[in-house]
């Protein structure tokens, strides 16, 4: 007798994303695996007397959401309870933040810090209205006079700070910033509350650090409302001793230290991939050689099931994020944009070898390497150095890969594809900036930015992700994003193409980044044997004009072939009587 399935999904769209992009009507799940796959008549076959069967009615199966950079425990730490959310679409003016501010503080001891994330000067109206308008001191101030408060931008890369938290930091006129960072003044020289950069250090370290046992919560939130979303995997992106002053310290050790206890007590329904951080923003090859020699501590248990924790690489940064500052271009932005860093001469060399060496040590060192980096000469300077290293001392598959990789060159991705190297790019991030970078760059760099067709068309294997809570991880949008390519604010395309077919948006939200993950063998694909992550859209995915696909709803997530989420209203049949004991 063949074996009967615990779980059934029948009667819809099932799409396998195996290497054929093969599409069934069912799917069966038994225990914590694929059982099998096929047509509605085979799949009902293996029903049983306790087997739960659900009728999708033309619904779509996608294996299990991985979005493969996503800060999990700092995208939590910066959602409510928390910290306030200051993100568009929830607030739209500098007014409605203030407002926020104000509320926080009426229910705050005086004194305490209010945090929170997600403000952008491109969807604020009084910004829009009046370019020359900028987040001010003085807009907090009214709203928390005796509160600090500090505000981290939607990228991570600018805060905004009042006077009082200010104050507390020691930021005044005529304060020299440190090196890497900026503080903006107003006309009179007074420090307008914008802080970028490594000067958002001395406002953010003042913060009370999360503590395990919030890191713990704040985790275990995120990945309840990641099943909403149907992501049953991420990777968070760079944790460790190298992240105590990065997102108000969500990428510090105690937050690997956070996960390893949930894990360890069975609480982590994920699957999450580390890369540590042994080194800052703009840290050097100096600081990643020290960082690397005390990560042998952060080692993950043994006991702890490396199909739901591990660790599997370090995490460097090469620049910055245009439009701010440290981006590392070739030629500079356009008048009116923030400037970028354009290094020339021996200059451009000096910071060609502190990388080259960066990723030597970690490569020769046996980690994988996400490198951080967006301008396009800092791209190649971090590709050549790939290439270099394994050289010097070839590891075959080392799967390095390059995040963000925005302005990413047709010679670096032959590069990338001969070395089975990847790149991992936000499409999110693109709907969102697109108008705002044709006016720093212009119009052809902003076409060409996030290249996937490009990449892909070159052979490398693109993984797309939200990097949450630098946008928010609905990958629907994502898909959207790399099919249309058009811009949240005007709806204008920017590089059509660069427009990409659902085969391939879906294969980057999925095996592409089981790939990354050294785990396509096990994961990534609905085919027999792998592990019973599915999520299930509560329409036709395939049918759907590409811009309704980010309203499409999560129906249904499996993890581990357990339903942790099930939208309200959904209609399950009754356990299946096919067969009768007996």
């Amino acid at each position: 007798m063949s074996e009967t399935a615990d779980l059934i999904l029948t009667g819809g769209d099932v799409l396998t994303v195996d290497d054929a992009f093969s599409v069934a009507q069912a799917v069966a799940v038994r225990g914590d695996r694929i059982l099998a796959v096929g047509s509605s008549a085979e799949i009902q076959a293996l029903a049983g007397p306790d087997t739960r069967t659900i009728d999708l009615a033309g619904r779509t199966v996608l294996p299990g959401i991985n979005d493969s950079h996503l800060h999990g425990a700092t995208w939590g730490l910066t959602r409510p309870p928390f910290a306030l959310g200051v993100g568009h679409p929830a607030v739209r003016s500098i007014a409605d933040i203030a407002e926020a501010v104000r509320q926080a503080a009426a229910g705050t001891p005086s004194g305490e810090w209010i945090t929170g994330l997600g403000w952008d000067v491109g969807y604020l109206a009084e910004c829009v209205a009046d370019p020359a308008r900028r987040p001010h001191r003085r807009d907090l101030d009214a709203a928390a006079p005796d509160h600090p408060v500090c505000l981290t931008d939607f990228s991570g890369h600018m805060t905004w700070a009042n006077s009082k938290a200010l104050e507390l930091a020691g930021i005044k006129r005529g304060t020299t910033p440190p090196a890497g960072g900026v503080i903006e003044t107003d006309d009179d020289g007074e420090p307008t509350g914008i802080l970028k950069e490594a000067a958002q250090a001395a406002v953010q370290e003042l913060v009370p650090p999360a503590t395990v046992a919030q890191r713990k919560a704040a985790i275990r939130s995120a990945v309840a409302a990641l099943h909403a979303e149907g992501i049953t995997s991420y990777t968070e992106p760079g944790l460790g001793p190298g992240g105590t002053r990065i997102l108000g310290g969500g990428l510090g050790t105690d937050t690997l230290r956070a996960y390893v206890e949930l894990a360890r007590a069975g609480e982590l329904a994920s699957r999450v991939s580390v890369l540590l951080l042994p080194a800052p923003m703009g840290g050097s090859a100096a600081d990643v050689h020290a960082g690397l020699a005390g990560l042998a501590d952060l080692a993950v248990p043994d006991d702890v099931d490396a199909g739901r924790l591990a660790v599997i690489g370090v995490k460097v940064f090469a620049d910055g994020v245009p439009p701010n500052e440290t981006a590392w271009m070739r030629d500079p932005y356009l008048a009116g944009g923030h400037g970028a860093l354009c290094v020339h001469g021996a200059d451009a060399g000096l910071q060609q070898a502190e990388l080259a060496e960066m990723v030597r040590i970690a490569h020769t060192a046996g980690y994988q390497l996400g490198v951080h980096v967006t301008g396009d000469r800092a791209i190649d300077a971090v590709v050549d150095a790939f290439v270099a290293a394994d050289a010097a001392h070839s590891r075959p598959d080392a799967r390095h890969y390059v995040i963000h990789g925005d302005f990413v060159s047709a010679r670096s991705l032959a590069a990338l594809a001969a070395h089975g190297y990847g790149v991992n790019m936000n499409p999110a991030i693109k709907w969102t900036i697109a108008d705002l970078m044709e006016d720093i760059v212009g119009k052809e760099r902003s076409d060409y930015q996030w290249p996937v067709r490009s990449a892909t068309e070159a052979g490398v294997a693109v993984c797309a992700s939200s990097d949450a809570p630098i946008t928010e991880p609905n990958w629907r949008r994502g898909v959207s994003a790399m099919l249309l390519r058009e811009s949240k604010a005007t709806g204008r395309v920017s590089g059509p193409e660069e427009c990409v077919p659902l085969e391939v948006a879906l294969r980057a939200y999925t095996v592409n980044a089981a790939r990354q993950d050294f785990a396509e063998s096990w994961k990534g694909t609905i085919e027999p044997g792998k592990v019973a992550d599915l999520c299930v859209l509560g329409g036709d995915l395939r049918a759907t004009d590409p811009h309704d696909i980010p309203s499409l709803p999560i129906d249904l997530t499996v993890f581990d072939g357990e339903i942790v989420f099930e939208r309200e209203g959904l209609v399950r049949t009754a356990p299946s009587r096919t067969h009768e004991p007996g």
